[in-house]
């Protein structure tokens, strides 16, 4: 018996309207979320940690299932994304960084982030000097590598089945997810704006200290500060969520991480800081920098409020505060008047920006042997506890009891 006309077409409508999952639109609403985590948790902790940072393995069941939902989810290449990642790391904040803000500028980065990406995936020395030790299997070579518009457009057909013509706009998002929250926020943002808990060699900045939205990718400085360990959180207040799924992954045997961030030990005080103090200071020399940077902004602090107690200006410390703490080459061109000002003002902080320095430059100096450069940290810690300067005298005790 023939289907009258319009039986068909009430049921084409119907399923137009509400496809296969009649769900309603928080549902909706939150299937789309459900998915587009799933979708960051690949890329951070299967593509970033794992492959182009090897900080941790992962076993054949997440693995694989990494691999294909980032085939249906984002069309992206293993190979490609992390040859383009190693390569941001390997040449951060140079005109040869693919999507560095610094020389790019922020809006390209944020709006065209995708294309930047996509540019240099064309780029076969790119692929080649970066892309080693990826996934070069059957699947990879002859599905995920080979087709992929296909992936995407399996999740296409498999979102219009399930909530019909909504599930045009559930993809558009889906798809839009990766290449603004990772090529244009991380990417962008992460070197831009924001704070800074280490002083890395490049722009890097933390967005926030939870690390929820983008899987813990907020944590950028932390990340550029320690690119091998799996880790993303090192201060008690920041969190990062993939952290949790790792260890839940490593308790069902699926993972094994192979570093997380340093962290400086405290032990006895020595009575001179020796090699083994050397050796502490050097393996946890971004912490120790930290460290030195809070009693900076202590001791700032305090002479802002003398001045204030005499009723000086403040405007000269103020402005030049925030760059106290900072290597000299982080400094902007229009920030140094005030900061020399600040210094020649105020000898007490320019005797500690310039034993910054000193200590710096001990694990900068490659040319110095072991036993030279342990003298030469003995006798900063002198120095420092010679000096008069309660901050430098406090810090330089707590040096001596570094321990690795």
């Amino acid at each position: 018996m023939l289907i009258p006309d319009s039986a068909v077409l009430s049921s084409a409508l119907d399923w137009l309207a509400h496809g296969l999952w009649d769900l309603s639109w928080w549902q909706i609403v939150l299937y789309t979320l459900a998915t587009t985590h799933v979708t960051i948790l690949a890329v951070t902790i299967f593509l970033h940690r794992t492959q182009a940072h090897r900080s941790m393995d992962l076993g054949p069941i997440p693995s694989h299932f990494f691999r294909f939902w980032l085939w249906v989810g984002t069309g992206m290449v293993t190979k490609e994304w992390v040859a383009i990642h190693r390569k941001h790391h390997a040449k951060c904040e140079t005109e040869e960084d693919p999507h560095s803000p610094q020389t790019r500028g922020i809006d390209t980065v944020m709006w065209r982030g995708a294309e930047l990406y996509r540019a240099e995936a064309k780029n076969s020395d790119t692929i080649t000097k970066f892309g080693h030790g990826t996934p070069d299997d059957w699947i990879e070579r002859n599905l995920y590598s080979r087709f992929g518009w296909q992936g995407v457009g399996l999740m296409l057909i498999l979102n219009l089945a399930l909530f019909g013509g909504i599930g045009a706009t559930i993809w558009a998002i889906q798809m839009l997810w990766i290449p603004f929250w990772a090529a244009g926020v991380v990417n962008g943002l992460g070197h831009y704006w924001g704070y800074r808990n280490f002083e890395a060699q490049d722009a890097s900045t933390n967005l926030v200290p939870w690390g929820i939205v983008i899987g813990g990718e907020e944590l950028h400085n932390n990340h550029h500060t320690y690119p091998t360990a799996a880790k993303f959180s090192v201060k008690k207040y920041e969190f990062d969520i993939a952290w949790g799924y790792i260890m839940l992954m490593q308790k069902l045997g699926w993972a094994k991480v192979k570093k997380v961030p340093p962290k400086l030990r405290m032990g006895e005080v020595r009575p001179v800081a020796d090699e083994k103090t050397l050796e502490a200071v050097i393996a946890n020399r971004y912490e120790v920098m930290a460290g030195y940077a809070r009693e900076m902004r202590r001791t700032c602090k305090q002479e802002l409020s003398q001045l204030q107690a005499r009723g000086a200006d403040l405007s000269v410390l103020k402005a030049a505060r925030r760059w106290l703490h900072r290597d000299d080459d982080k400094v902007p061109a229009a920030a140094r008047p005030k900061l020399a000002e600040a210094r020649a003002a105020h000898p007490v902080l320019d005797k500690m920006v310039t034993m910054r320095e000193e200590l710096r430059q001990m694990w900068m100096n490659t040319s110095q042997s072991r036993e030279q450069l342990a003298a030469d940290l003995a006798a900063w810690c002198h120095r420092a506890e010679a000096s008069g300067i309660k901050a430098l005298q406090e810090f330089s005790i707590r040096l001596r009891a570094a321990h690795v």
